[in-house]
């Protein structure tokens, strides 16, 4: 188990490091830079914003002490945004990211698993196609046309919530709601079809034949080992609603991660487009590695680290 933990991070280690490289070099590629977009500077100026930011170094110059920035998790200055680093937009936006990403998570996983529960044992009965009409809704519906549908409904034809900002619970419903219409649908279809097959196994019907109840059958033994696929989908669902939705964070004015990638990308901030690149890789990499380590304690056959006897 230690060996494969440790080979695992060495993994990450280097999946990070390929993603810095490939992100650095995208950004040095492209044409132009975030200052030639600024009208009217005077060469002088541009001059002496390229040897502050140090771009009048060799790539190679660049690249190094890029990486060493990155060991010492020092992001760098943002190009547009004076006074302020990548890190000091990471440390403002991510709290709120992550708590619109954790409620979204909350309503995904709790709808998903109970919408495909009820559907598995509930096989070909109306309960059933309700679920596959709610997930195919939640997989065929973009997200931005149903956060425009829920602010219409619930914030100006019905004045129930408000229609953008943040700051309270009522403004975090309605992201938090079109962010979980698509994995909840996801989860939904998984676990019905996960639980089907589980319930058909032969261990289900021993413990049938011994008397134990539906309720612990369902719980202990076939829901527990027909979640496996669904923690995969969530542990890779986690990370990428954990750093914001870009387009949901937009429409509803959230000051999160999402909208800050957006604005730099529009305003070619490199090294806030490059930082966050290298967060968001972080975050996706270590929860991979929590999930891997889950499957261990969710099915017992699985032994991380040993070979197959």
């Amino acid at each position: 188990m230690k060996r494969y933990f440790l080979g695992r991070i060495l993994s990450n280690i280097i999946a990070i490091w390929v993603i810095i490289t490939i992100t650095f070099f995208l950004m040095k590629g492209l044409p132009g830079d975030p200052f030639t977009e600024e009208k009217a500077l005077p060469p002088e100026i541009l001059q002496s914003l390229y040897e502050h930011y140090k771009l009048n170094d060799p790539w190679y110059i660049q690249y190094g002490n890029y990486l060493k920035s990155i060991a010492k998790w020092d992001l760098g200055p943002s190009f547009k945004y004076k006074s302020r680093t990548v890190n000091d937009i990471i440390n403002k936006g991510f709290p709120v990211s992550a708590l619109l990403g954790l409620e979204a998570l909350l309503l995904a996983v709790t709808f998903g698993l109970t919408l495909g529960t009820i559907a598995a044992l509930k096989k070909n009965k109306w309960q059933d196609i309700s679920a596959h009409l709610l997930s195919v809704l939640g997989i065929s519906v973009p997200s931005f046309i149903l956060a425009a549908f829920l602010q219409y409904l619930f914030a100006i034809k019905l004045d129930l919530l408000p229609v953008a900002r943040w700051g309270t619970f009522q403004q975090s419903l309605l992201p938090a709601l079109s962010l979980a219409a698509l994995p909840s649908a996801f989860i939904t279809r998984l676990t019905r079809n996960h639980l089907i097959e589980a319930l058909n196994q032969d261990y289900i019907k021993t413990a049938r034949s011994k008397g134990i109840g539906e309720v612990q059958i369902i719980i202990r033994h076939a829901l527990r080992n027909s979640l496996l696929p669904t923690i995969t989908y969530v542990g890779t669902l986690t990370a990428n609603i954990l750093t914001g939705s870009f387009v949901i964070e937009k429409i509803f004015g959230i000051p999160g991660l999402g909208q800050a990638f957006v604005n730099s990308i529009a305003n070619r901030d490199y090294t806030v487009i490059m930082g966050l690149t290298v967060f968001y890789s972080v975050i996706l990499l270590s929860l991979i590695l929590l999930v891997d380590l889950a499957y261990g304690w969710m099915d017992p056959r699985i032994r991380l680290g040993r070979a197959p006897s």
